[in-house]
C-alpha cells in the first residue's frame, strides 16, 4: 500500500451496513449472502459479533444442520471496529494482525464494513 495514500475508510468502505439477527438459521444466512454477493453480516443481537463466509463454510464442513443451526451458535464474537476517517494504510494493518477479512465500521453506531476486498479494489 503506497504509504502516501492518505485514502480513509468512509471512502471505501461498502454501506449501508447489512445485519442479521442472531436467531436466523444459517441456511438463510447463506442464501443472502449469496443473494446479495456479501460475505459478512454484522449481528444485531449482542454487541461486537459478526458472522463471515468462513463461519457458514465452517459449519457446513462440521456437518451441522444448517437449518437448525443459528448465526449465534457460530458467529464470531468481540469483533474489532475500526473508525470512518481510519487510514486505509491502518486498516490493513490490523486485518493482517488480528488475521480477520472484515472490520465493521463505527461511528457512534455501525454505519458500514471495510473487508480484504475493499482493500484490494482500492490498490487496483
Amino acid at each position: 500500500m503506497d504509504l502516501d495514500d492518505r485514502t480513509r475508510v468512509a471512502d471505501v468502505m461498502s454501506a449501508p451496513l447489512e445485519t442479521i439477527g442472531a436467531d436466523v438459521p444459517l441456511r438463510e444466512v447463506a442464501r443472502r449472502m449469496r443473494d446479495q454477493d456479501i460475505s459478512a453480516l454484522v449481528v444485531t443481537t449482542g454487541g461486537g459479533c459478526i458472522v463471515t463466509q468462513s463461519d457458514v463454510v465452517g459449519a457446513v464442513a462440521d456437518e451441522r444442520d444448517l437449518a437448525a443451526t443459528t448465526v449465534r451458535d457460530v458467529m464470531t464474537e468481540d469483533v474489532e471496529t475500526v473508525t470512518p476517517d481510519l487510514m486505509m494504510q491502518e486498516v490493513a494493518a490490523m486485518m493482517t494482525m488480528y488475521g480477520v477479512k472484515h472490520l465493521p465500521v463505527v461511528d457512534d453506531d455501525y454505519v458500514g464494513m471495510v473487508s480484504s476486498t475493499d482493500i484490494a479494489e482500492h490498490l487496483s
